[in-house]
C-alpha cells in the first residue's frame, strides 16, 4: 500500500533533547556537590519520569533538599541548553524530501505539547507538521500505542499508509502496536541491541536519504508478503 504519511517521535529523534535532559540533571546533582549515576536514568516508557529522579536526589542530599527550587533551577538550565539545539543530523533533509514527495507529516510524542511545540517553533520546524499528538492527550504513554492512534486518527489514514520513526525500543513497540512499520534511529543512550523488532535500524538520519529508507521498507514488505504466500501455499 502506498505510503502517504510519516509520523515522528520528538525527543531524541527530531532533536537531541535526551542529552539536555541528562545534562540538566547532572548539573543539578553537581550543584549539591554530588555526581549522578546515569545507570537506569532513562525510563523504558514515555511520559514524565522525573518523580523518581527527584526522590533519588532528595535522598542523596538529605533534609536540606528543596524540590521546588531544585526543579525551577534545573528547568531554567535545561531551557538554556535546549535553546542552542538544532534538528538532529539528516532530519531537515528528510523533511524537505517528504515535502517534495507530497508526504504528510505528524509528530507522536509522549511529551506535553508545550515542550514539543516550543522546541519545534524554535527550530523552525513547526509548520512542517500537519498533526501534533502529545502526551497530555492520552492516558497511557509509549509503549502503549495511544498517541500513535491519535495521530493516525487526525491524519485520517490507516496504519498501513504511514511509517513511524523512533529513537527508543519502547517507542518502536508503541508504533508496532498501532500497526505501523517503524524506522529506528536510536538516541545516544539507547541500547542498539534492543531494536531487533525495528523494520529498519539506522545510526543516524543522515545515513540514508528518505528515498533509500522508503525503498528499503518497500523491499522488506515485499519479501515478507512473499514469505506469507509461500507459507500458506
Amino acid at each position: 500500500m502506498t505510503v502517504k504519511a510519516l509520523i515522528f517521535d520528538f525527543d531524541g529523534l527530531l532533536m537531541d533533547t535526551e542529552t539536555t535532559l541528562l545534562e540538566s540533571w547532572r548539573w543539578e546533582w553537581r550543584r549539591h556537590g554530588l555526581e549522578l549515576d546515569p545507570q537506569g536514568f532513562f525510563a523504558d516508557h514515555g511520559g514524565d519520569a522525573n518523580g523518581p529522579r527527584y526522590a533519588a536526589l532528595a535522598a542523596a542530599v538529605g533534609p536540606a533538599y528543596e524540590r521546588e527550587s531544585s526543579h525551577a533551577l534545573r528547568m531554567a538550565y535545561r531551557a538554556e541548553l535546549n535553546a542552542a539545539l538544532e534538528p538532529a543530523p539528516g532530519i531537515v533533509e528528510w523533511l524537505d524530501r517528504a515535502a517534495e514527495l507530497g508526504l504528510r507529516l505528524a509528530v507522536a510524542s509522549s511529551s506535553p505539547v508545550g515542550h514539543v511545540g516550543t522546541m519545534l517553533d524554535r527550530a523552525g520546524l513547526r509548520t512542517r507538521f500537519e498533526v501534533l499528538a502529545t502526551g497530555e492527550e492520552v492516558v497511557a504513554h509509549k509503549p502503549d500505542p495511544a498517541v500513535y492512534l491519535v495521530a493516525l486518527e487526525r491524519l485520517g489514514l490507516p496504519a498501513e499508509e504511514a511509517i513511524a520513526f523512533e529513537d527508543t525500543a519502547h517507542g518502536v513497540a508503541a508504533a508496532h502496536a498501532a500497526g505501523l512499520r517503524c524506522v529506528a534511529v536510536p538516541n545516544p543512550y539507547a541500547d542498539r541491541a534492543r531494536f531487533t523488532a525495528a523494520d529498519l535500524l539506522l545510526a543516524s538520519a543522515a545515513d540514508l536519504t528518505l528515498d533509500a529508507v522508503l525503498a528499503k521498507l518497500t523491499r522488506r514488505a515485499a519479501v515478507s508478503l512473499m514469505r506469507r504466500v509461500t507459507d500458506h501455499g
